[in-house]
C-alpha cells in the first residue's frame, strides 16, 4: 500500500515536471500543446474511490494552473475527466468486469482496450479545456480542431509513456524480485 503510494507520488512529479519544463514549451503556432499529465488520472487505479479521484485530479489540474497561470481551466478539465472515468470504465468494460486488482494499462487490458480508454478520456479533457479556454461557440470548428489534433498527439505519447515505464517498471521488478 505505502509503495504504491509513493510510486503514485513520483509518477505525479515526473509527468508535472515533464509538461511543465518540456511540453508547455512546445506549440506548434501556438495550435498544439500536448498535455501528458492527464497520464497521472488514468494510471490511478480502478479502484480508487471516487472522492479520492475527483480530489487528485482537482489538484493535479490547480498544480498545471498554478505553473501555467491559466484560470483553473486545467483544474476543471480534469475534474471533468475523473468525473466521467467510471462511466468510460463501464461503456468498455470487458464482458467479465474488472477485478478489484486490475492495472488500467495496454498489457494488462489490451492495447484496444487501453487506446479507447485513453482516447475517449483524453477527449472529454480536451473538449472541455478548449472550449473553456475560449468560452464561446463562434470558432467551434477551429476549437474542434485544436480539440482533435491536440487529442491525437497527446494520445500518442500517453501511449508511448506508458510502454517506457512498462519496460523500466519490469526490469525493476527482475532485479528486485
Amino acid at each position: 500500500m505505502i509503495v504504491k503510494i509513493i510510486q503514485n507520488i513520483f509518477r505525479f512529479l515526473f509527468l508535472v515536471i515533464i509538461q511543465v519544463l518540456v511540453l508547455n514549451h512546445i506549440q506548434w503556432s501556438g495550435f498544439v500543446n500536448p498535455y501528458i499529465y492527464v497520464m497521472f488520472i488514468l494510471m490511478l487505479p480502478y479502484e480508487t474511490p471516487k472522492w479520492l479521484l475527483l480530489l487528485t485530479a482537482f489538484v493535479t489540474g490547480l498544480t498545471m494552473d498554478m505553473f501555467g497561470n491559466s484560470g483553473a481551466i486545467h483544474a476543471a478539465a480534469t475534474v471533468l475527466m475523473a468525473f466521467s472515468r467510471p462511466r468510460v470504465l463501464q461503456l468498455i468494460a470487458p464482458r467479465d468486469g474488472y477485478e478489484t486488482e486490475t492495472k488500467l494499462t495496454p498489457f494488462v487490458m489490451g492495447i484496444k482496450w487501453y487506446i479507447t480508454y485513453v482516447s475517449l478520456s483524453v477527449f472529454i479533457h480536451h473538449f472541455a479545456y478548449f472550449f473553456i479556454e475560449v468560452f464561446r461557440f463562434e470558432e467551434f470548428f477551429f476549437t474542434l480542431a485544436k480539440v482533435i489534433l491536440n487529442s491525437v498527439i497527446t494520445i500518442l505519447l500517453i501511449i508511448l509513456g506508458q510502454y517506457i515505464f512498462s519496460k523500466r517498471s519490469k526490469k525493476a521488478e527482475r532485479v528486485l524480485g
